[in-house]
């Protein structure tokens, strides 16, 4: 019964990270390629501050992560599941 429990408390945690509107749309915007803050702020149209807050969420859920291109931080999904949700979604 502790995998299953398990298996639930980490599904519940994935699907709270992406439970924000915010967050999903980056999330379907890097679920195309990996971006930096700048272009997800031209693509979504909003504000920097928060694009950080929300990527500091989905870094933390171990959703995203950043990796440094010469002066740029570029963010892409590595969580295999949010990928395979987004397609489910998109469809």
């Amino acid at each position: 019964m502790t995998q299953k429990n398990d298996f639930y408390d980490e599904n519940a945690e994935l699907l709270k990270a992406l439970s924000n509107p915010t967050r999903l749309k980056i999330i379907c915007l890097l679920s195309e390629n990996k971006c930096n803050v700048v272009s997800i702020e031209t693509s979504l149209g909003i504000k920097q501050s928060n694009i950080s807050r929300q990527l500091f969420v989905l870094k933390s859920a171990g959703i995203v992560k950043g990796e440094r291109e010469g002066n740029e931080i570029f963010y892409e999904i590595i969580n295999e599941k949010v990928i395979r949700l987004v397609n489910c979604l998109e469809n």
